[in-house]
């Protein structure tokens, strides 16, 4: 978590850290949009720590032996564990997630022009950082997992965005962005 000073940001500016999960057609969880609104409401960047599914069952696998034995369902004939594949969940993913969930809830926490920051694999030599609007960042590619989002707070210093605006998709729309609504006036 502290990696996350990296992008430039205050880390006591930072609220309450959210997790974002990856939807299905039958799941679109937004239990995170009111934490968000919260910290939103005073101001807070927002870290938000993307879905990783890792030794998840594979469904198709299971439903093929038609159910069998639910417990050992894990297994095949040789005993050795069928999981899906790892997938990982990218900034474009999330930034396309939150969008969706702003049309539903209509109170303007992370439309389109709401500023965040996109960071992938911190710490380590291939590290990318890039600021932008949600709408922007719902269509950048950061590479390799791990990625994770942080949505920048309206408190957000002039420090703060002069070296965030440094990594912006465009740095033109982030000053737009930031005078449109209103940041650092907080």
């Amino acid at each position: 978590m502290n990696a996350i000073a990296s992008t430039g940001l205050q880390l006591y500016s930072f609220g309450q850290t959210l997790s974002m999960v990856f939807f299905t057609s039958e799941w679109r969880p937004s239990s995170w949009y009111d934490r968000l609104k919260e910290n939103a409401t005073l101001g807070l960047h927002t870290l938000v720590l993307l879905d990783i599914k890792v030794k998840e069952m594979d469904l198709h696998a299971l439903a093929r032996r038609g159910g069998r034995r639910m417990l050992d369902d894990r297994y095949d004939d040789s005993g050795v564990g069928q999981y899906a594949k790892p997938r990982f969940m990218t900034v474009a993913e999330c930034a396309q997630q939150m969008l969706e969930i702003e049309v539903e809830r209509e109170e303007g926490i992370c439309g389109p022009d709401t500023l965040a920051v996109a960071v992938a694999r911190l710490g380590s030599e291939t590290q990318k950082i890039v600021s932008g609007t949600l709408a922007e960042l719902a269509k950048v590619d950061m590479g390799e997992p791990l990625h994770s989002l942080v949505v920048v707070g309206k408190r957000c210093h002039e420090l703060e965005r002069d070296y965030v605006r440094d990594f912006a998709v465009s740095e033109e729309s982030w000053d737009r962005a930031w005078e449109k609504w209103g940041y650092g006036k907080l």
